[in-house]
């Protein structure tokens, strides 16, 4: 087993889906095949789809998730989808750029002469040292690992070791309660810590939201742990979405079971009917995640 890089588009154009599924071409088979039961990181590249002419990605590394199994793509010859463990899933709470000051995350990316390694950086999997896994990934969680929850955090530098860590990195990653932290705390930012269902945004004296992180897909359904599959809801709105008397469309349209719902909670949802997105597109709900809540958990 080994780590690696894959690189994909978060709303890819191809058959991705990085929570749950990585598609890929024979060129990389034995890398990835390489990687089975280990973990990998996620990279958004610069280019935004297919398209070659295309921009507008980070250039970031946006998430952490183990490799469960490969299979062939019974519709494409020569191509292959790394199965992803989804309860394995996390979002990173900050996007990692590749560079950082004067070096980095990758070695093989950079030459001698300290300049980007074109070649290395074009291949969509890259395998890497544990070592590399690591400081991508402290830097990644920066702000659950440091206890700061705030989104503006000083990315970890390399000219000294970094500081011991109260856990192994895998251990953090299987702990419930570093995954619950990291996902209330991605899907209140993407949200702004508003309602997505009541356009509510409450915060006590003490700058704490009211607002919480609601799964889709649950987590003891192997939900994963992403924005994607998250929803920011006051206390009362969870617990109806919890409990499917309320659902989410794939137009995002609220959904309410006739009959289950009395006509002052109705009252609390939006007049529009629709719920509030984040104002990143990458970060709507999935609407794999939804047709798992519709189909399984809605009482409509």
């Amino acid at each position: 087993m080994t780590k690696a890089v894959f690189t994909t588009k978060v709303t890819p154009s191809y058959k991705d889906l990085p929570e749950v599924r990585y598609h890929f071409p024979r060129t990389y088979l034995n890398y990835v095949q390489q990687t089975i039961g280990d973990y990998i990181v996620y990279y958004e590249p610069r280019r935004s789809s297919a398209a070659l002419s295309s921009r507008g990605g980070r250039q970031s590394y946006f998430g952490v998730a183990r490799v469960d199994s490969v299979i062939e793509d019974a519709d494409l010859p020569d191509h292959y989808f790394a199965i992803i463990d989804r309860t394995s899933y996390l979002d990173f709470d900050t996007a990692v750029p590749f560079y950082h000051g004067e070096e980095y995350y990758e070695s093989a990316l950079e030459k001698d002469d300290g300049s980007t390694n074109k070649g290395a950086f074009g291949r969509a999997v890259r395998l890497i040292p544990d070592d590399e896994f690591d400081r991508i990934f402290r830097a990644g969680f920066a702000p659950v690992i440091q206890g700061n929850l705030s989104s503006e955090v000083t990315l970890p530098g390399f000219s000294e070791p970094p500081a011991p860590f109260e856990r192994p990195v895998v251990e953090m990653m299987v702990s419930r309660l570093f995954r619950d932290r990291s996902f209330m705390h991605n899907v209140r930012a993407a949200y702004s810590n508003r309602c997505a269902v009541t356009g509510l945004r409450l915060i006590n004296g003490g700058g704490r939201p009211e607002v919480q992180a609601a799964h889709i897909q649950p987590v003891a359904s192997k939900g994963p742990d992403s924005v994607r599959n998250g929803l920011a809801l006051s206390g009362t709105v969870h617990w109806m979405f919890d409990r499917g008397l309320i659902s989410i469309g794939d137009d995002y349209k609220i959904l309410v079971a006739k009959g289950h719902v009395p006509d002052d909670a109705v009252r609390l949802l939006n007049q529009s009917g629709m719920i509030n997105l984040p104002k990143d597109s990458t970060l709507h709900p999935n609407a794999y995640f939804l047709k798992f809540h519709r189909d399984e958990v809605f009482k409509g």
